[in-house]
């Protein structure tokens, strides 16, 4: 029992290929494989082609499409590694430019930080130059209002007097006291006083 229906589904099997290559014959897998390859679907078109061979495998139209599509999806396959390989590249390219400004970014920062620096110690040292300056005109300030009043007053603005040295008015004041002392002093003669009651010797 089992066997009658297993040879009968075999049968059925046989006539259903045998219809189904009658419904569709080698010029329909053609034609199905052209429109997909047409439309730019070789993939498909490849699959169509091929069962088509299966069927009818000494076709030429099928076999000589078959060989196009497998060109042509070789040279799709090309195409893709190519744009896969220029879409990596452009990434490269992008981080490295990435890279590259980060690394002008880090050095600006740098530069910044060591002007920055060093306008801070010019500051410091500029404030550190003005206080001294402040200090020793203080200190000038004070040690003019330590001397006497007549010191002050023989002394000229803007001529302080220093240690050892004596001002203008000073030397004048001396020398006019030693011009006074000169006129008190009267000069001796250097002969002796001539006396008229002594004889002039005439020999």
């Amino acid at each position: 029992m089992t066997s009658r229906l297993l040879i009968s589904l075999s049968v059925l099997l046989i006539a259903a290929q045998k219809l189904c290559a009658q419904l569709t014959p080698a010029e329909d897998f053609f034609n199905g494989g052209a429109q997909l390859y047409i439309s730019n679907n070789v993939p498909a078109a490849l699959e169509r082609v091929e069962m088509g061979l299966k069927t009818y495998p000494d076709d030429e139209k099928l076999k000589k499409l078959e060989q196009l599509l497998k060109q042509q999806q070789q040279q799709q396959n090309q195409q893709q590694q190519n744009q896969q390989n220029q879409q990596q590249s452009q990434q490269d390219q992008k981080q490295q430019d990435k890279k590259d400004q980060q690394q002008k970014q880090d050095q600006k920062q740098q530069q910044d930080q060591k002007q920055n620096s060093e306008q801070q110690k010019q500051d410091q040292q500029k404030q550190s130059d003005q206080k001294k300056d402040e200090e020793q005109k203080q200190q000038r300030k004070k040690d003019s209002g330590d001397k006497p009043k007549g010191e002050q007053q023989d002394q000229q603005p803007g001529q302080p007097a220093k240690a050892g040295e004596m001002t203008p008015e000073e030397a004048k004041r001396l020398l006019d006291a030693q011009k006074g002392n000169e006129q008190l002093l009267q000069l001796k003669p250097q002969d002796k006083p001539h006396d008229p009651n002594k004889p002039v010797k005439d020999w």
